[in-house]
């Protein structure tokens, strides 16, 4: 098992020691994508059990927090700033998550962990509308600092579509009926 720093000589699963690395500033950002049809996003404002991109925000910056606590070798970290990002698309909704720590090793896990959480939300607060709803594409978009330093995703995942064009909260179908 080598270079896999989570194991110890006899193959033995172990937290690895940050003790001797030096601080610097580290930031992560990660991408989850929510596919849900055109009836669901239609009815994303007038949800019944409150906005749901406000609760998925709230719940991505609880999870990031809370990474330690459900991925067992990560190490508990002061987070200086979290931010989830969520937009509106033709077919679903995009969220991105960037989390900045000063710490001896790197928030990659808080970001990933707070992208597919925003995700469950989402699924959470419309599931009664529709449960074919598809939580696609967790991935680290980017990461910087720290020995490994800089890191971006060069391989481009299958991309969401456009925002769609959306007057007086009418998605695409309704607005053609309107014509």
């Amino acid at each position: 098992m080598a270079n896999l720093s989570h194991y110890d000589s006899a193959g033995r699963a172990r937290m690895v020691d940050v003790s001797d690395k030096s601080t610097s500033r580290r930031e992560a950002e990660a991408s989850a994508f929510v596919q849900m049809p055109e009836a669901v996003l239609e009815a994303l404002p007038k949800n019944p059990k409150g906005n749901p991109f406000e609760v998925a925000r709230i719940a991505g910056a609880m999870a990031a927090k809370r990474t330690s606590d459900l991925i067992p070798m990560c190490h508990p970290l002061p987070l200086s700033h979290i931010d989830v990002d969520l937009r509106l698309c033709e077919n679903g909704v995009a969220i991105t998550t960037k989390v900045v720590t000063t710490a001896s090793t790197g928030v990659e896990m808080e970001a990933l962990v707070a992208a597919p959480v925003c995700a469950l939300t989402i699924y959470d607060m419309v599931k009664g509308i529709d449960k074919s709803i598809a939580i696609r594409e967790i991935v680290l978009e980017r990461k910087s600092g720290g020995k490994g330093g800089e890191y971006r995703r060069k391989t481009a995942l299958a991309a969401p579509k456009a925002e769609s064009s959306r007057r007086n909260g009418k998605g695409r179908r309704a607005q053609q009926r309107a014509k």
